[in-house]
């Protein structure tokens, strides 16, 4: 039988995870990329989920702590000279548009002007006019993924709907239905990770986890940015009725699901839980999701909660992932305490702090 942690414990857990996030350094892990994945005083798309995270957590709390921390992170990035603009490095610009909804500082504004015209005019296109997954260091040509719906098009969206520029939000609802054309896996209700438009292929067809949950955590909180016509509205949450449907036959007794979704031999993986977790039970409060959906909440937190350390570190998250070109290539990505893992979690616990008894 599932217990659900009381408010007053779930408060605990989730103030015991923000801090943890703030100082989230890298302890001696060899990174891969030109740019850090790890340390939170980084600009890159882990800090900007980090972030979020930390931005939902003051929008739901009101700690004036969280938002002093959050002021003071973009002044020290700005300060420090931001990198090159990539659908990667857009991540963190999702909050500090909506920090400018706040204190309409000048500043804040022009870089959201800034790199949302960027997105529109100079980020490379490839097939059907998807934007192309260009990161730090490499343009990936021809490349789609997943996780591009998450890191920029969230952005491209509110900052449509926050400077009225509809064309913006119409672009993002664009983005939504290409990637979905071409990454959903109409065969079981899943997402692949990735597309190739040279060579036309999906890469090794890997319905990847946290690939997955960008999708399911994604959705519901581009719903709640920018109106969304009818027509398109209901084939956006058909899509997602049916990821969660498959989602459902998945899910690990612990509650967690594998980095590979549908290969029980690869490792039980965190930070996807956290954020299928939090888009299924948001998905049941905004009435996207039948109610019947609900054990697997749960059963999600449940998982999410065994995975945090008595210092509050989120274990059991998958490193940053390129697309890959079998499951062998996921189930060798190694597992370390991440900003994403921290963030994820905090917007489950704010979903389960919402459906908790005092």
């Amino acid at each position: 039988m599932i217990r659900m942690q009381s408010k007053a414990e779930l408060a605990a857990l989730l103030d015991k995870v923000a801090d943890r996030m703030k100082n989230l350094k890298n302890e001696g892990y060899e990174e891969k990329y030109p740019i850090g994945l790890i340390d939170i005083n980084l600009w890159e798309w882990p800090q900007g989920v980090g972030i979020y995270g930390l931005y939902k957590y003051y929008l739901d709390t009101g700690r004036q702590d969280i938002l002093d921390f959050l002021h003071r992170w973009y002044s020290e990035r700005i300060r420090q000279g931001l990198p090159e603009k990539n659908v990667n490095t857009m991540s963190p610009m999702l909050t500090l548009i909506g920090l400018y909804q706040m204190n309409n500082d000048k500043v804040y504004l022009e870089l959201c002007d800034e790199w949302s015209t960027w997105i529109m005019k100079e980020m490379i296109r490839t097939g059907d006019g998807a934007l192309q997954h260009m990161i730090t260091g490499d343009p990936n040509d021809g490349q789609i993924l997943i996780d591009t719906l998450f890191m920029t098009c969230l952005f491209l969206a509110k900052v449509g709907e926050v400077l009225g520029r509809p064309e913006y939000v119409e672009e993002a609802k664009k983005q939504f239905l290409v990637h979905i054309k071409y990454l959903y896996d109409k065969s079981c209700g899943l997402f692949y990770h990735g597309w190739d438009f040279n060579e036309m292929h999906n890469y090794g067809a890997v319905h990847w986890a946290r690939g997955n949950s960008w999708y399911t955590c994604g959705l519901v909180d581009f719903l709640d940015m920018v109106e969304v016509e009818p027509g398109l509205r209901q084939y956006l949450l058909d899509t997602f009725n049916a990821q969660v449907a498959a989602l459902e036959k998945y899910q690990n007794s612990s509650g967690l699901w594998h980095t590979v979704i549908d290969d029980t031999t690869s490792y039980l993986e965190t930070s996807a839980t956290a954020a299928f977790g939090y888009g299924i039970l948001k998905g049941i409060r905004r009435g996207y999701l039948d109610a019947k959906y609900m054990e697997m909440g749960l059963k999600a937190i449940e998982g999410v909660l065994s995975q945090i350390s008595a210092d509050g570190i989120v274990q059991g998250v998958s490193y940053g992932t390129p697309v890959g070109k079998d499951a062998q290539f996921y189930k060798d990505i190694p597992v370390c305490p991440m900003t994403y893992g921290q963030a994820l979690t905090l917007l489950l616990l704010t979903e389960a702090i919402k459906i908790a008894k005092e």
